[in-house]
């Protein structure tokens, strides 16, 4: 047997349920190592068809959804057609209700959502993509090394057409804030904890405020989606929560604390990718 590796085949961005954290954005990126026999042409399988099948199959499973553990106890599933509906007990703050297109979700068969449990799982979604010589597919799910600041957001992008409009998916990103030419590290820090595990709403989303809960709710091209979270857990934008607004309301609400000095702000969405927004005292802010 012969072992065929690929390092960061993708970028899984998804969503996880937590009884902890609550609703948990994250960017897991993906190994995959494939053992088995040697085809006609001397190989394990041709790197041309791992990243044409197997990142296919990837980015068409987990990637984007909200990743749900199936067999927690504090889990209520409802299904309906093409639809499901969860509410889920687990977070001390507050219950998660969640409504959207199948699609939309990861269903595990765990009690709990880690890098290994959704490795197992897309390990089996990966066996059915490849061929007889190959005995065995393995991943490894690991997080990005981010020297500084970083953040979980989720959000959703009702306007996108691809898988970007289901309303909880998020990513663990990095963030860069430079004031007067040098980079702030204490205000790096600072968003970072504002930030930690944070749902990203877009306010004319929003259609309930009751009792310390938010209720967000729209239609895209998938469907209708809700979701309702503990207010505590969100914070509001006047524009779509695309990763350009994003860095545009750091930058604009650090220029407004801090007149005078131009700001810059590089966010991330995920890994390796982003958008640079600037401002000066005014908090007026351009993306680019």
């Amino acid at each position: 047997m012969t072992r065929l590796f690929v390092e960061q085949l993708s970028v899984i961005d998804c969503a996880y349920l937590d009884a902890q954290r609550g609703l948990v954005g994250e960017s897991w990126i993906v190994d995959i190592e494939l053992e088995g026999e040697l085809d006609g042409q001397s190989m394990v399988l041709d790197f041309g068809e791992v990243k044409r099948r197997l990142k296919r199959a990837l980015d068409a499973s987990a990637d984007h959804t909200l990743v749900v553990p199936a067999r927690h106890p504090q889990l209520e599933l409802q299904r309906g057609g093409e639809r499901v509906g969860l509410l889920f007990r687990g977070p001390a703050d507050g219950p998660i209700e969640h409504h959207a297109p199948l699609q939309a979700l990861t269903l595990l068969d765990a009690e709990t959502v880690d890098a290994a449990s959704l490795a197992a799982h897309l390990g089996r979604v990966l066996a059915e993509e490849v061929p007889p010589n190959v005995a065995q597919v393995r991943l490894k799910l690991r997080n990005e090394v981010i020297d500084g600041a970083y953040y979980h957001y989720t959000h959703g992008l009702k306007k996108h057409a691809g898988f970007c409009q289901r309303i909880a998916h998020g990513h663990r990103s990095r963030l860069q804030i430079r004031r007067g030419g040098g980079r702030d590290a204490e205000l790096e820090a600072a968003w970072a904890r504002r930030w930690r595990d944070i749902y990203l709403g877009t306010r004319e989303d929003l259609r309930q405020r009751q009792n310390g809960r938010l209720r967000f709710a729209y239609a895209a091209a998938e469907g209708v989606f809700e979701l309702e979270l503990p207010e505590s857990r969100c914070d509001l934008l006047d524009a779509d929560t695309t990763v350009e607004r994003i860095a545009e309301h750091i930058a604009a609400a650090t220029a407004l604390q801090h007149p005078g000095t131009p700001v810059e702000v590089r966010a991330y969405e995920g890994v390796m990718k982003g958008a640079v927004a600037v401002a000066a005292g005014s908090g007026t802010g351009t993306a680019r």
